[in-house]
């Protein structure tokens, strides 16, 4: 009896097993596949979308970086005032579409991660002080938005003192983010993917890595290129403000300190052997040039500054730099993303393309010569500048 029904139903079972089977093998066949050759503690976790099928580089030999600039995501000093709801949770999470995968996701880091505690920094400028105390569990907010990679180069490097620097160190490595920047920890090196990286980070600043003293910039910058196949530099400085757009290719003065000659010290690096160089400090952006086939950033501006910085006119633009790198460390093609920021600071899409637009005009006016083709949707090529 069994082999009779299963003889006379098997044409019905057939019409209804095999579009299970098929569907199945379908699914199977489109899932997308793991980067074999990324360990797994060394990808990018997210800007989820880093790790999204349908990337268009195809070529494995390029080193791809991704940079923003001023990275605060509130601050519980002196009170809890400049917190963000929801423990921040929000914060970042627009910037999970930007395509494909990235080797390193690099921010400038304001500020201390610390519950409570510390000793505030004291200021030459009172009016102009601010302190910026970070809770510790912030620090995953930035884990889970894939930064790999912070500097700790800036005039908030020392804001709660010694035990604000030892809780900021304890707190990235216990996130597995790498930094670099003060003075005692000039550089970093590490390895992702099979290319060994170096970074270093410089500032006029106190407890910082000094960027006007360029003899050790050079050292140390060419000490990293002997052990590294990809060196990046990064550095905070130049004047503030949104009158501060422009590359003066001089001393920069600002507020009775000297804020470095940023044009010197990112030709005077990249000739001792960098390979890119991202600036930051004056809360807006400035151009990009391209010198001796390696990318200059002379300011991403702000990103994340929640609370404490201003928003206001060109100060809220943020720009988020793709750039894709060849294996001798020399620049291929980018993205300038533009993103601009909302309340009281944190990034969202700009349909507008403020920050591209921007970047594209500066860069046209500084450095009118320069092998960068830009155009207003972002996009960066090797030619000439349009």
């Amino acid at each position: 009896m069994f082999f009779y029904l299963v003889h006379k139903y098997k044409i019905v079972l057939a019409y209804l097993i095999l579009p299970l089977i098929f569907s199945v093998f379908i699914f199977s066949c489109t899932k997308p596949h793991s980067n074999t050759n990324i360990s797994s503690s060394e990808k990018s976790d997210s800007l989820a979308a880093f790790k999204k099928p349908g990337n268009n580089i195809t070529d494995d030999s390029l080193i791809c970086i991704i940079g923003v600039g001023d990275l605060m995501l509130g601050s519980n000093y002196p009170s809890s005032v400049s917190l963000p709801p929801d423990d921040g949770k929000f914060l970042l999470d627009s910037v999970n579409d930007i395509p494909g995968y990235a080797d390193i996701v690099f921010g400038n880091l304001e500020g201390t991660f610390l519950d409570k505690g510390g000793k505030p920094k004291v200021c030459n400028t009172p009016d102009n002080c601010y302190s910026f105390r970070t809770p510790e569990s912030y620090c995953e907010i930035l884990k889970s938005a894939g930064f790999n990679l912070v500097s700790l180069a800036n005039n908030h490097s020392n804001d709660m003192g010694e035990e604000g620097k030892e809780s900021t160190i304890k707190t990235l490595e216990k996130n597995s983010i790498r930094y670099a920047g003060y003075a005692e920890l000039p550089y970093t090196i590490f390895e992702i993917n099979g290319n060994k990286f170096g970074f270093t980070a410089f500032a006029p600043n106190f407890a910082s890595q000094n960027i006007n003293d360029l003899s050790n910039a050079v050292k140390v910058v060419s000490e990293l290129k002997k052990k590294c196949d990809i060196v990046i530099v990064s550095f905070h400085g130049g004047a503030e403000g949104s009158s501060a757009v422009r590359v003066p290719k001089k001393k920069e003065i600002f507020l009775g300190e000297d804020r470095g000659d940023v044009y010197e010290f990112a030709h005077a690096v990249i000739d001792a052997g960098a390979d890119i160089v991202i600036g930051h400090g004056p809360h807006v952006p400035r151009a990009l040039e391209l010198y001796e086939n390696k990318l200059i950033s002379y300011s991403l501006g702000n990103f994340c500054t929640y609370g404490k910085f201003s928003t206001y006119g060109v100060q809220g633009i943020a720009p988020l730099l793709k750039v894709y790198l060849d294996k001798k460390g020399n620049f291929v093609k980018g993205n300038i993303y533009s993103y601009t920021q909302k309340g009281r600071g944190y990034p969202v899409h700009d349909p507008e393309l403020r920050a591209a637009k921007l970047i594209k005009e500066l860069t046209g006016k500084d450095f009118p010569d320069t092998r960068l083709s830009i155009n207003e949707n972002g996009e960066i090529k090797l030619g000439e500048a349009d």
